[in-house]
């Protein structure tokens, strides 16, 4: 079906994401996209659009057609593509494929979210078996009306996080974002739009329990949380919040309030569970706050034959066009990120990691509680603990410059195991101190050690 000038403005306006990509001109990286599409649902490449969807027009020849159905050709199984010109862009649109999995030139690549992630075949044959080839974010569901179970606010503030204009027709939206299929709305769909989401997905549910000790003996609170995905998600991270212990810190200046577990690293480990659980099984997302720890599990565990280490900087998506969903929401970044910005946020907190219990069918991140402290209560021996931490990573990123001295924050960050922010603030302390000083431009500079 041809695409008109109007949708490619909305799409543009939209943004890239799980059935879209953006290239600002030809190149053989079209092939990969190529791939990854038709291992998942298929999807669009607008060439002539920059990353920014910035129109930067793209000189369509008859060459360039056939180069990029060269690509296609290339793709084992070789499949067709539909080419449309509209105005100066080229519109390449993939079907999903009838034979996954594809790989082109020996490489198998996946669509996730807005980016295409290369995997080897064992890893896509693994995950293609056990996922039963459909995904159930992507499947349509018969019982929601789009014109009577929409619930509008959730509808509105989707909008808000995508930017979209308001008078955008809503089914015109929700088709450009590969939510409808013969006018009815996919799960993904259903998920984030529903106003009692157990009226159509009867376990998308999250409960909350507080147990009175170390096991599930005694409870005593519970809640369960059936609306949509962010209500879910935010009312969640509130009830974890009111059930922990808040430190009182006084400094020199107005108290401070410090929940026991970083904040950041809770929201990370719940909309984790939200975007990878299996929404096929009868079993719910479960939190238990208990005397010494909480515990965040899901139905859904490791895919195909990863490792939980591996984890940490990539991942297979089991609900692919949720999470694109949710990305495009900022509420998740890109694949396999979260638990490394779990990692960093217990680390930056002083903290020990957390603990990992997976399996083939259930996933479980593992906070462990810090005793419960009095207001104040030995705040000098913690500074003076978190000090000692601060000089080891100074003293790591001064090794770092040595052996490196055009070496990024960003490759400081991956190589002491801490966010870029941290390696900001660290930086700063040393410049102010005198002993490292930036020498030459941002991009091609230098650090020099001065002390």
């Amino acid at each position: 079906m041809a695409v008109t000038k109007k949708q490619i403005e909305q799409l543009i306006q939209q943004g890239e994401s799980y059935n879209l990509e953006f290239k600002e001109s030809y190149t053989k990286e079209i092939g990969r996209e190529i791939c990854a599409f038709a291992n998942a649902n298929g999807g669009k490449i607008l060439v002539g659009v920059t990353d920014e969807g910035v129109i930067k027009g793209f000189n369509v020849s008859n060459e360039n057609q056939s180069q990029i159905q060269g690509l296609a050709r290339n793709v084992e199984p070789s499949m067709e593509l539909e080419l449309t010109t509209v105005d100066n862009i080229l519109v390449v649109e993939v079907p999903e494929g009838l034979q996954k999995p594809y790989s082109i030139n020996g490489k198998f690549f996946l669509r996730t979210g807005p980016n295409s992630q290369q995997l080897n075949r064992n890893e896509v044959q693994d995950f293609f078996k056990k996922e039963r080839r459909v995904f159930f974010d992507e499947l349509i569901n018969k019982a929601f009306s789009i014109e009577d179970d929409i619930n509008e606010e959730a509808f509105s503030r989707f909008k808000s996080f995508l930017g979209v204009s308001d008078v955008l027709d809503k089914k015109e939206l929700l088709n450009n974002l590969d939510l409808l299929d013969n006018s009815h709305l996919k799960n993904a769909g259903v998920l984030l739009f529903s106003e009692r989401v157990t009226r159509f997905i009867r376990t998308a549910t999250i409960t909350c329990v507080l147990y009175q000790g170390f096991d599930k003996y005694k409870v005593l609170d519970r809640k369960e949380y059936d609306a949509d995905i962010y209500t879910n998600f935010t009312d969640t991270i509130n009830y974890i919040k009111s059930k922990l212990n808040t430190e009182y810190i006084i400094k020199g200046g107005p108290r401070v309030e410090r929940l026991e577990l970083p904040e950041e690293a809770l929201r990370e480990a719940v909309l984790n569970a939200i975007a990878h659980r299996d929404y096929y099984s009868t079993g719910n997302i479960q939190v238990g706050i208990y005397k010494d720890r909480v515990e965040i599990d899901n139905p859904g565990g490791l895919v195909g034959k990863m490792k939980v280490e591996e984890l940490f900087g990539r991942s297979l998506p089991r609900n692919p066009l949720l999470f694109g969903l949710m990305q495009r929401m900022n509420l998740v970044e890109k694949i396999g990120s979260g638990l490394m910005r779990i990692k960093n946020a217990m680390q930056e907190y002083d903290l020990p990691g957390i603990e990992i219990d997976a399996d083939s069918n259930w996933f479980k991140i593992i906070f462990k509680r810090q005793e419960e402290k009095t207001a104040g209560q030995d705040e000098e021996t913690r500074e003076e603990t978190r000090e000692e931490t601060r000089e080891k990573t100074r003293e790591k990123i001064l090794n770092l410059i040595r052996e490196n001295s055009k070496i990024t924050m960003q490759e400081m960050a991956k190589e002491i195991g801490i966010s870029e922010k941290g390696i900001e603030w660290n930086i700063d302390k040393l410049k102010e101190e005198g002993v490292i000083e930036r020498k030459g431009p941002k991009r091609g500079g230098y650090w020099e050690i001065k002390n």
